[in-house]
């Protein structure tokens, strides 16, 4: 299948990152509204070229440990359907962060066409440094790297969750400190307009977000990365694009589901 793609753009969708059940059935289910962060779970329809191909999960949780609050964030990606006979992907993405959702691990267990590998990256903010570790489960190849970090900084997943505790006003921007382990950024996010964004499922009042994390600042590939939170308080991540040169072209993420427990 032309235009293979990383696992980390994958996650990055949040790159994001799937044989859906019958979509016409599908609908927005959201408990009475909560302020974020609250835990969650998100179900997605991943379309590809304008075909549905695929599902994906991305579920927030506190963990307790004293008078501390951590979260525990999974993001889970699979192709399905047609796309999955082409090039199947089953991604899993952990992610374990601080209280302002400073990143302080990141697991991806990566099964993308006929690889299979595994990414795991430590912030030590004693050392201010971000330890890289990724093995390739089929070669039997591993690799390493290390990168200097902030006093609190995001994996491309958490930079999603510290978006959301801003609520920019179209015409603001902000600078987030991102790392993906081998390197250390500070990303623009301009909030832009708002919109509605009409799904199967429902419409909703958005912002439209912009992240500057492709063309050689983060990741070197040329690419956009566009966002709609719901202009609320719980800045709900309603759809996800990612707009990409040939081959690959446009990746869309879009709300199906949305859990309050």
């Amino acid at each position: 299948m032309p235009g293979r793609l990383p696992p980390r753009l994958t996650c990055a969708f949040v790159a994001l990152l799937v044989a859906p059940s019958s979509h016409s059935q599908s609908k927005v289910v959201v408990n009475e509204p909560s302020a974020f962060p609250s835990p969650e779970t998100l179900s997605y329809s991943v379309e590809w070229r304008l075909i549905l191909a695929g599902d994906a999960r991305l579920s927030l949780e506190p963990r307790k440990w004293g008078e501390k609050t951590e979260w525990e964030s999974k993001l889970e990606v699979e192709s399905g359907g047609l796309v999955s006979k082409l090039y199947k992907i089953d991604d899993k993405y952990q992610v374990a962060m601080e209280d302002q959702f400073c990143t302080t691990a990141t697991n991806l267990d990566a099964v993308d066409g006929k690889r299979h590998h595994e990414v795991k990256v430590t912030y030590d903010y004693s050392r201010r440094k971000a330890s890289y570790e990724e093995h390739d489960l089929v070669k039997n190849i591993s690799k390493t790297a290390e990168t200097e970090i902030p006093g609190c900084v995001t994996d491309i997943l958490g930079a999603l969750y510290k978006l959301r505790t801003l609520r920019l006003e179209p015409g603001q921007s902000a600078q987030i400190p991102v790392s993906d382990g081998k390197k250390s950024v500070s990303a623009r996010v301009e909030a832009q307009e708002r919109e509605q964004i009409k799904t199967k499922v429902g419409t909703f009042n958005t912002v439209r977000y912009e992240a500057f994390v492709f063309n050689g600042v983060l990741f070197a590939r040329k690419a956009q990365l566009q966002m709609w939170l719901s202009d609320d308080a719980r800045s709900l991540p309603v759809q996800i694009r990612a707009r990409m040169s040939f081959p690959v072209g446009s990746i869309t993420f879009t709300l199906d589901k949305a859990e309050h427990p």
